[in-house]
């Protein structure tokens, strides 16, 4: 069936669902498939449940005139996206980089929703399905569209970008995630420029940061841009004041004084206010927009209990984000240091090194109190005063009888470690 066609259908349903145990009456179900699962398989689940319409690839799940066949339905659902950004015709932001993009999306979504209506990516909903479920949750009365982008290796934000077809685009960073697809760093740098290669292609705006010299080779001369950082010369001049631990910065000649810590966070926080300056945002509401946003999700939370200060970074790590992380612990002034650190995954033939790397740079920054944790840090070369866990319920009954009053303590891991439970023993 053409896609024209299907966008008929979609127009008459109550939005896109792929899951029948989460179902909106009259939505339009795709039936994906996984390693795990076919989505053919509970056609009849899904119209039980209240889907108006079915898009099948198999001739045997075909049990109603409402069940549409196509070649393949995640490439059906795909070019759905795309057609119906074409049709809905609101500017897209879209963003990528190593580590930052839900918090920066957070940000400029905070931003810009002070004077427009903005829709945005929920979670991370950010990869080959996630992107396309965004944009079919956009509808024509907005004034914005933020789409995050994810990758693991690389022609995938290529292709990601194809279907969003973004009017702007902009790179949080460049760091060491993922270097198993990518196949290394280099790998890294040039599979998150494919954005700037398709906002080149298409003569859309870039918005960069010039303190980023990798940012500003990759665009190569690209001029239309929106340029930030700490020089004068930029379009927007952004000054770093301060990480203590919150983030505080200078724009415009006022100070914004954020939630967020370390300094890694600046160029978060700095493109979330010049997309609200591009977008004639005032300065008191990116002032009021940037310094009411809360972070959550285990995403850089500092959580207070009783004398215990906790920072919790546990949703995702890497050697790059990780290093962020111990680098602005080490500056932060505060006595009784803890540090939980949790394996960093999908590093590859890199991961012995990396791991090995971050456990040398700890012991050498930090005296004592240096937990880690997962098979890969287990098997570092260590010192007699560092703890070395396996697994999680190894560390359990060592967690209970650490005395933590009056202590700053660091929790920092992949998301596969769920160092957020520890929590339960604090």
């Amino acid at each position: 069936m053409e896609i024209e066609s299907i966008y008929q259908k979609f127009e008459e349903s109550n939005g896109v669902c792929t899951d029948t145990r989460k179902l909106q009456k009259a939505c339009i179900y795709f039936a994906l498939k996984g390693n795990n699962f076919d989505g053919n398989k509970f056609v009849n689940r899904a119209f039980d449940g209240g889907a108006k319409y079915c898009i099948v690839d198999d001739k045997s799940a075909v049990v109603n005139d409402n069940c549409i066949l196509v070649d393949d339905v995640l490439t059906a659902l795909q070019n759905l996206a795309t057609y119906h950004r074409n049709e809905i015709g609101i500017p897209i932001i879209s963003l990528t980089g190593s580590n930052g993009k839900t918090t920066t999306k957070e940000l400029i979504f905070s931003v810009l929703s002070t004077q427009y209506k903005v829709g945005a990516t929920k979670g991370n909903l950010n990869n080959h399905i996630g992107v396309p479920l965004t944009l079919l949750d956009f509808t024509n009365d907005l004034d914005f569209g933020i789409v995050e982008m994810g990758a693991n290796h690389q022609n995938e934000i290529e292709f990601l970008s194809n279907i969003a077809q973004p009017d702007y685009g902009l790179i949080t960073n460049f760091g060491k995630a993922h270097l198993e697809g990518f196949g290394g760093v280099e790998g890294v740098i040039k599979g998150k420029s494919e954005l700037y290669d398709y906002i080149k292609h298409n003569e859309k705006i870039a918005f960069i940061n010039t303190d980023d010299p990798t940012q500003v080779k990759q665009i190569n001369n690209y001029t239309n841009t929106i340029t930030f950082g700490s020089s004068p010369k930029n379009d927007c001049n952004i000054e770093f004041i301060s990480a203590d631990p919150f983030v505080s910065l200078k724009y415009n000649g006022i100070e914004i004084k954020s939630k967020l810590i370390g300094n890694y966070n600046y160029g978060n926080i700095a493109v979330a206010a010049v997309i609200g300056q591009h977008f004639n945002i005032s300065t008191k509401n990116i002032k009021t927009a940037i310094e009411n946003y809360q972070p959550d999700n285990n995403r850089s939370e500092i959580i207070e209990r009783g004398t215990t200060k906790i920072i919790l970074d546990a949703y995702n790590a890497n050697p790059t984000s990780m290093l962020a992380a111990l680098n602005n612990l080490k500056q932060l002034e505060a006595n009784n240091k803890y540090l939980f650190l949790g394996d960093m995954f999908e590093l590859g033939d890199e991961a012995e090194k990396e791991h090995q790397a971050i456990t040398d740079f700890v012991e050498s920054n930090f005296d004592e109190n240096i937990f880690l944790i997962g098979e890969n840090f287990f098997n570092t070369k260590t010192q007699k005063t560092t703890h070395t866990f396996s697994s999680f319920e190894d560390l359990k009954p060592i967690i209970e009888t650490l005395n933590l009053k009056a202590s700053t303590v660091l929790i920092k891991g992949s998301r596969g470690m769920a160092l957020e439970r520890i929590l339960e023993f604090i």
